[in-house]
């Protein structure tokens, strides 16, 4: 089983290579031109558990660059992970978002029929739902309209999935719809390594902690929730990462009921995200440095997940709590301060 994960050396990428093989018997061929990770994440995956993961470093949003791995490999599956991620940076530039997301799945889709690739797992997120009212939120609620560039390029990713497979039936595809994915393995050897100022709460909280970042800034404190804050669903990213190896394996056996199918990933608890910094001094007797600002755009008030089907489907439960993200979190942050 070759199994081609793009976004190798990113943050979700990166711990699903070490959970398949920890727990999978699979071939793993990366692919990852670092735009937003670091060859490093190669050495630490190997000082985790040995392997030396064969990396492509090619721009996925380029076709022939794309075709050559699939020239030089027999791939089986492929789980697409790579892709632009960030709110604020896609609303300040949606050119380069569409350009980039779109075009690296269509090339990937493109080479899927051509070298008759027929898994994919397609790294969606709960953005597609948008600002919606429903919760919790379930794979069937409605769509509103995407709160920033970043969404919509995933929505536009699952609705291209879709109308392929009305004319390729024999290509199967499961969207994953994450929800707030956060922690580090428990090596505490990788994790979330921004390779700027990070735009995702829990990195620039350790970053806080630790005297990189000289404050934590909380963005809104009116929204209509219990505290005022936002209100997420936080996953530990290796529960996030094992969802991926039962995804793939329900493909390989044909027990998909349809040849694009759909999963929320989350916990199904909302957690606001002043709740979420309390946890983290709560768990490492820590206190943050924090303030309140004005809302950010692009950010929805309240989403948390329905997981039901994945549970009966897939046989996943979440199975870490959020002391533990937060743990794990900080764990990995002092393992980079030590070894600066």
């Amino acid at each position: 089983m070759n199994v081609l994960i793009t976004g190798g050396a990113g943050y979700i990428g990166s711990h699903t290579i070490i959970s398949a093989l920890e727990n999978r018997d699979w071939n793993l061929i990366s692919a990852d031109n670092f735009i937003n990770s670091t060859k490093d994440t190669f050495e630490r995956i190997s000082a985790i558990n040995g392997h030396q993961t064969k990396n492509y470093p090619v721009n996925l949003s380029n076709f022939e660059e794309t075709k050559r791995i699939f020239e030089e490999n027999e791939i089986n599956g492929i789980i697409h992970f790579a892709a632009l991620k960030s709110v604020p940076e896609s609303v300040d530039q949606p050119l380069n978002y569409f350009q980039n997301n779109l075009n690296s799945l269509l090339n990937l889709i493109e080479c899927s029929k051509i070298y008759n690739v027929r898994h994919f797992i397609f790294s969606s997120s709960c953005s597609v739902y948008g600002n919606t009212a429903e919760l919790p939120v379930k794979e069937s609620t409605p769509w509103t309209k995407a709160e920033s560039p970043y969404a919509l390029t995933k929505q536009m990713g699952e609705q291209m999935i879709e109308e392929f497979i009305q004319t390729n039936q024999d290509l199967s595809f499961i969207s994953l719809r994450y929800f707030n994915p956060v922690g580090a393995h428990e090596s505490g050897k990788i994790g979330e390594l921004p390779l700027q100022v990070p735009n995702n709460l829990v990195p620039y909280i350790t970053q806080t902690a630790a005297g990189i970042r000289d404050q934590l800034t909380i963005f809104g404190r009116d929204y209509p929730t219990r505290d005022g804050t936002c209100v997420r669903d936080y996953i530990h990213v290796m529960d996030i990462a094992y969802a991926h190896l039962l995804a793939m394996d329900r493909l390989v056996a044909q027990e998909n009921e349809s040849s694009h199918e759909i999963f929320n990933l989350g916990t199904g608890k909302g957690v606001t995200v002043l709740e979420a910094v309390n946890a983290f001094e709560r768990v490492n007797d820590l206190k943050l440095n924090y303030v309140f600002g004005e809302r950010r755009p692009g950010d929805v008030s309240e989403i948390y997940a329905d997981s039901s089907k994945a549970k009966h489907l897939l046989a996943w439960s979440p199975e870490k709590s959020i002391d533990e993200m937060m743990k794990s979190a900080w764990l990995w942050q002092s393992e980079l301060m030590n070894a600066n």
